[in-house]
């Protein structure tokens, strides 16, 4: 009997993330001479047909086995990227939704009723957020937020009797703040909630399950297709209960991704190791340079020293992302800032990140908080570092410092 992928990880011991991603998703039909295209083939549709009726009953049996009755309960190419996006994350099962604010926005609404109270971490992703204040509130879930540099003991004090989950984000877009996700996932299930970590960053470094986590979100958009081109989220449990109700919850919206963008995810995903790897590196130079600029006051790269979170990244995570944030002094001013970011040449002015190119997007004013940030402490851009050279990017960013601070 032939293994599958996930069977062939525990036994082959695939631990290292690069030979993982050339294996997964790879269940393709053979051609006629028992020969086999590399890649899966791409399966457009709406109407699933069936030899009989029997046969379909079989079929609708297999709702929480990623089988489709019909186009809008997935493709085979979604269900074969929910397998791979999973055992990436370390989960029991996925579901591929339209976009990541999809994913962040579903486990909400598969989890929390009217009279319920989630709280969430104030450096969350702003469009989460906006959801959260905008469309929960108005269906009678209670809404807080804690400071994204509370121990865990402060964490436990926003507690109530009525929360039902706890969603944070680690590290914090824009601020980049380190959680104690393992700390966090205690004190929720110690008051029978459920934690929800936004895993973007993470993914790949960060195996959310084995810290606690109980839901684990990605935008796909980002780092796992890496090439700017399409929009697509996931949802990660670990548990058949959590399983059913968020895939019941998932197609009642019609929540579905087309084929076209799981069969391009797929793609990417096999070089996410080998693009996290460049990415990081470059990354953590230009950290380490810009941290000696005389007008920088703080680089939040979660792999400094300096980063508040540290010690607890050398610890739960393997390795660091392409995105991190700059701090200026305070006689640096927000005009400025955008003069600089106006000037550059090969960084582009862009809100997402995890594609092949270099971004740079302005923090400030673009960041709601209900507490003062311990890190976004000045005028501020967050990067994102691309596939170019770590010494043409070095160059543009100090043509543009020179140009407008001299």
């Amino acid at each position: 009997m032939s293994l599958s992928i996930e069977e062939k990880a525990v036994s082959y011991g695939w631990k290292v993330l690069s030979t993982l991603l050339t294996q997964l998703g790879r269940h393709n039909l053979p051609l006629p001479l028992k020969g086999k295209f590399v890649n899966e083939p791409l399966a457009r549709g709406s109407t699933v047909i069936y030899p009989s009726v029997e046969a379909m009953q079989k079929a609708n049996i297999g709702f929480y086995n990623h089988e489709t009755l019909y186009g809008a309960m997935g493709s085979p190419n979604q269900h074969q990227l929910e397998k791979a996006i999973a055992l990436i994350e370390g989960g029991r099962d996925c579901q591929i939704v339209s976009s990541g604010l999809a994913a962040c926005t579903v486990p909400l609404l598969s989890f929390l009723s009217s009279g319920d109270h989630c709280l969430i971490i104030d450096s969350i992703y702003g469009p989460t957020r906006r959801f959260a204040d905008n469309i929960m509130k108005r269906f009678g879930v209670e809404i807080s937020y804690y400071p994204a540099d509370s121990s865990l003991e402060e964490i436990e004090t926003f507690i109530q009797k009525n929360t039902k989950i706890i969603f944070t984000e680690s590290p914090g877009s824009h601020s980049f703040e380190i959680q104690d996700i393992q700390g966090t996932a205690k004190i929720a299930h110690r008051h029978s909630a459920k934690l929800i970590l936004d895993n973007t960053w993470g993914i790949g470094i960060f195996k959310p399950f084995e810290h606690g986590v109980d839901i684990s979100v990605q935008a796909l958009t980002k780092f796992a297709n890496g090439h700017s081109d399409l929009v697509l989220g996931a949802i990660t449990v670990n548990n058949n209960e959590d399983w059913h109700q968020l895939r019941n919850t998932a197609v009642a919206l019609g929540e579905v991704a087309g084929s076209d963008v799981c069969w391009l995810t797929l793609r990417g995903l096999r070089t996410l190791a080998a693009r996290l790897e460049k990415q990081s590196i470059t990354s953590f130079n230009l950290a380490l340079w810009c941290s000696k600029l005389p007008f920088v006051k703080r680089v939040l790269h979660p792999a400094l020293p300096s980063c508040y979170g540290h010690e607890i990244w050398k610890r739960d995570f393997t390795g660091a992302s392409s995105v991190f944030g700059i701090v200026f002094k305070e006689n640096i001013k927000t005009e400025q800032l955008i003069q600089i970011i106006n000037s550059l040449k090969i960084f582009s002015i862009g809100a997402s990140w995890g594609g092949f190119e270099s971004l740079v997007l302005l923090s400030d004013g673009e960041i709601k908080r209900n507490f003062k940030s311990r890190t976004l402490t000045g005028s501020a851009f967050r990067l994102h570092i691309g596939l170019e050279d770590k010494d043409d990017l070095i160059q543009d960013l100090k043509q543009a410092f020179e140009k407008i601070l001299g």
